[in-house]
């Protein structure tokens, strides 16, 4: 395994970080509310009439971005996905198991709770990362995939 450094984009995900951590916290100070992406997604399929439709435009917002971005700054991300459609459905669920297991998912621990200083989200972020280095070392180096 090596380091592609020709698709190694220091400033713009530095930007990105950025962004994030700005969102994150205009979030809370101006809602009172943890910007934790599952959270918002599991609050659409047990949909209360006070709170769906920022939910919606928040989810609506993140799926259409990448299109906006092409479209005016000509943008256009090259995907690709080495693995079969049914190992992204399977890790898809694992990923929704272990947000609601965990009481969040990586953007609501890893960013907004470590800004917070909340040590239970140093523990779920903790148990996020090394499972996902974990799971990635099987599969690519004792299961060759």
């Amino acid at each position: 395994m090596e380091i592609d450094w020709l698709s190694f984009t220091p400033i713009p995900s530095l930007l990105g970080g950025m962004i994030l951590g700005v969102a994150a916290a205009l979030y809370v100070l101006l809602h009172g509310r943890i910007l934790g992406i599952s959270g918002i997604i599991s609050g659409l399929l047990h949909p209360k009439l006070t709170d769906s439709a920022w939910r919606l435009s928040l989810v609506l917002g993140l799926v259409s971005a990448p299109f906006l971005a092409a479209l005016f700054f000509g943008l256009i991300p090259v995907v690709e996905i080495d693995s079969s459609w049914l190992a992204i459905v399977i890790a898809g669920l694992l990923v929704g198991f272990g947000a609601q297991y965990g009481s969040g998912c990586t953007s609501g621990h890893g960013i907004c709770g470590l800004s917070r200083l909340s040590p239970r989200s140093l523990v779920a972020t903790l148990a996020f990362m090394c499972s996902g280095f974990v799971m990635v070392f099987v599969i690519r180096q004792l299961m060759g995939g």
